[in-house]
């Protein structure tokens, strides 16, 4: 009865955003070969890449790569993601030593072999009256890096545009760097630098906008391409902390509403910090305001007071499901029989209950498993699951080509996978559906809790 509601209700309304230009009559009408199924959602916290509570790990100049064991340790805790942050105190008027080099690439090495991602940043003080480099020199340092981030972007979430200032968070400058021409040079060799798919934050909204000269969101037509604008998104390490965030935000109704829908296409994340004229932050101040500005990541390690009180008001566990994307199926319809070299109408429906969507292009596939020989067979969708935003049903319609799959009884699964090909097949990096009974850990796949004869 709620498939055919539904049937209904796409045959007789214009739907605006479907997520997949493919829909049509054909697709969503029912047929006795066909079998619906309803999924049920999972209360668990879930561990997936490039998202959720964060720890910080600062290291200085010349310092210790990260320890294996620690990184190896953080699935206890739910934790994938790191923010690297490499203070370069030694360098800032001479070239990164071979030493330093080497501790960087460890630890993206240790990364990997952990199954961990990072969001990264450089800076050449953590004083709040320290001296940062003058501009050649971070273009320098940039120049020398370029070849480790290459080889290791896979290991890199998101960039903290980082080298200007105090803790490389672009407010003080004593090279004279916080001039919009001079953060305009900084970012531009950043995005020279990191590869295409890789999202640089700013410290604020209005940097940004200064630095592009506009100030609307981008839509959908910029949003998913890697022009340099769409490659702009924003940290804000002050977050909860008073009105205006420490300065982060100058017109906060209108900036928090323009990140609010850039972030559909560019990344928040951040920290918070000692509450200054207002209460520490509540579990609903803070639930409505990642909710509007789409936070994916949060450092666990500061502040603390405003983190316990979100463990001492068991919204804590919430914040760690929501905090990023959390995709669930809600349904599918899914046909019992297709003919060998034939086409599989795959029609599903997901929802994303997290605060933000997906940022990195991911891999999907639907997976083919013989009942026999359990011999698997991948066949690619052209899905773009960075679509699938909050509060919005996804639907998923696409024809899949049977050919190269022999007859025999199949069972069906969903495999989103980094785009990748380092870590493409490890689980570790394949994104986990928020559903009770489809996860299956050791290969990185979801259960359509559906088998498909081929004859």
């Amino acid at each position: 009865m709620k498939y055919k509601l539904r049937i209904l209700f796409f045959l007789t309304v214009i739907i605006s955003y479907t997520g997949c230009s493919n829909t049509n009559e054909e697709d969503i009408t029912e047929e006795p070969s066909i079998t619906n199924i309803t999924y049920q959602v999972s209360n668990d916290v879930i561990s997936n890449p490039e998202r959720g509570f964060m720890h910080t790990w600062p290291v200085y100049s010349e310092g210790n790569a990260m320890n294996a064991n620690s990184l190896t340790s953080l699935k206890n805790e739910n934790v994938t993601l790191i923010l690297r942050l490499y203070y370069l105190e030694n360098f800032k008027a001479t070239d990164l030593s071979q030493t330093q080099l080497d501790l960087i690439k460890t630890d993206f090495e240790r990364l990997r072999d952990a199954g961990i991602k990072c969001v990264l940043r450089f800076a050449y003080t953590d004083q709040i009256d320290g001296t940062d480099a003058p501009f050649n020199i971070i273009e320098s340092h940039l120049d020398q890096l370029k070849p480790l981030i290459v080889d290791n972007a896979d290991v890199i979430a998101f960039v903290q545009a980082g080298f200007i200032g105090s803790w490389g968070e672009w407010y003080f400058s004593s090279n004279g760097l916080t001039t919009v021409a001079n953060k305009t040079l900084v970012l531009n060799k950043l995005l020279e630098v990191f590869p295409k798919e890789i999202k640089i934050q700013v410290r604020t909204p209005l940097y940004k906008q200064e630095i592009f000269e506009y100030s609307n969101a981008i839509g959908s037509d910029v949003g998913y391409g890697t022009t340099d604008i769409a490659r702009v998104g924003f940290h804000n390490d002050c977050f909860l902390a008073s009105v205006d965030d420490y300065g982060t935000y100058q017109n906060i109704e209108q900036e928090k509403l323009y990140i609010s829908n850039e972030a559909l296409f560019v990344p928040t994340g951040g920290e918070t910090c000692p509450p200054s004229g207002i209460p520490t932050a509540s579990c609903s101040i803070a639930e409505n305001e990642m909710t509007l500005l789409k936070w994916s990541y949060l450092n666990l390690d500061y502040y603390g007071p405003v983190i316990q009180v979100w463990r001492n008001n068991n919204c804590f566990p919430d914040f760690q499901k929501k905090l990023g994307y959390r995709l669930s199926l809600e349904s599918s319809s899914l046909p019992k029989e297709v003919e060998v070299n034939g086409t599989f109408k795959l029609n599903a429906v997901i929802n994303n209950l997290g605060y933000a969507p997906v940022y990195s292009i991911k891999n999907t596939f639907l997976v083919f498993r013989s009942m026999d020989n359990n011999t698997e067979y991948k066949k690619k969708l052209n899905v773009d699951i960075r679509h699938i935003i909050p509060k919005v049903s996804f639907q998923l319609t696409e024809l899949v080509n049977t050919s190269g799959i022999p007859a025999g009884k199949y069972e069906l699964f969903l495999k989103i996978e980094d785009a990748s090909e380092k870590i493409s097949d490890r689980p570790e990096y394949s994104i986990q559906l928020a559903n009770t009974g489809l996860w299956e850990g050791a290969k990185g796949l979801n259960k359509l809790l559906h088998t498909v004869t081929l004859k």
